[in-house]
């Protein structure tokens, strides 16, 4: 929790790792600190956990939460822990990040409650319940409508942010650039925006966002990582460059359901034990492993072969 009382420290590369599985599909512990271990080797400014990357709609909150605790005890304060503590339920979510919040997390990433759909005003109140719950903990508001058939508007993050001292920031994962451009302007500079569209992580720093929540990260966290650097540190033509060079590593996560590819291909690389995804995810499909393998050969260095 080293980082909870000055979110603004929170920049660049934040990596949502997998939930590792076992073969037989009990979440992986051990696989879980060795994933871990790498972001942190590999430079990711931050680690992420429990966000549609890591499958949170497949565990108990008893799994979430022991996920949580294996990947707090790794990161052991070197880097920020920002774990996802959303679901559909409010009574659920209050648990998990409260969880998050005893286990020292130095944020809660709260995804707005998927396949209810509630209007903005729902939005407004189920946010501000978590908010004034957690007073002391900073809290990320996670837009990804793809997802959660709901779209959070600009002023409705304008209201809580104005409104709470601990909403500080949220993770835009829609492709609707104009979304992120209207939400920083609404809020000012002050917000904290991370991307979590791999292709709009680059141009977002250009608005002022904060980084990226980028899946692509769990494929090569170091290029991830050192894009933000080198846009931050001025050499704009590199980071470009890098952005460029990422664009396969991007359509391979996607070439089926996120995080299948990624999990497939951590499997091979030998970073995980087990590539399992839980029910209603599958194992990508003998036709989708050949074009993962196609787009891994087409990113060169930047993964390691497999």
């Amino acid at each position: 929790m080293k980082y909870r009382t000055d979110p603004s420290a929170v920049r660049g590369s934040i990596a949502p790792v997998v939930t590792p599985f076992t073969a037989e599909g009990a979440v992986d512990h051990d696989g879980l600190r060795a994933l871990v271990r790498w972001q942190l080797d590999s430079g990711s400014h931050g680690v992420s956990l429990g966000g549609s990357t890591g499958e949170p709609s497949a565990q108990t909150a008893a799994e979430r939460i022991a996920a949580m605790r294996t990947a707090a005890d790794e990161i052991a304060d070197r880097v920020p822990f920002l774990p996802g503590t959303g679901s559909a339920k409010l009574e659920e979510t209050l648990e998990l990040t409260a969880a998050a919040r005893d286990l020292g997390a130095d944020a809660a990433l709260v995804i707005t409650p998927y396949y209810a759909r509630p209007t903005q005003e729902g939005l407004y109140e189920w946010y501000a319940t978590v908010a004034r719950e957690f007073p002391d903990l900073p809290i990320v508001i996670y837009n990804v409508p793809s997802r959660t058939a709901v779209d959070i508007a600009p002023e409705t993050v304008r209201r809580l942010f104005t409104g709470f001292d601990n909403v500080v920031g949220i993770k835009e994962t829609t492709r609707d650039f104009e979304h992120f451009s209207r939400v920083l302007r609404a809020c000012g500079p002050e917000l904290m925006v991370w991307s979590g569209i791999e292709l709009l992580c680059l141009p977002l720093l250009a608005l002022g966002g904060a980084g990226f929540v980028s899946a692509v990260a769990n494929l090569a966290p170091r290029a991830v990582a050192r894009m933000y650097e080198l846009w931050t540190a001025g050499d704009h033509e590199a980071a470009r460059d890098l952005h460029y060079r990422l664009h396969p590593l991007v359509d391979a996560l996607f070439v089926e359901t996120n995080p299948a590819p990624a999990k497939w291909v951590l499997e091979r690389q030998g970073r995980i034990a087990s590539g399992h995804v839980r029910p209603p995810l599958s194992a990508p499909t003998e036709e989708g492993r050949a074009r993962i393998r196609a787009l891994l050969a087409e990113g060169g260095d930047l993964t390691a072969r497999i």
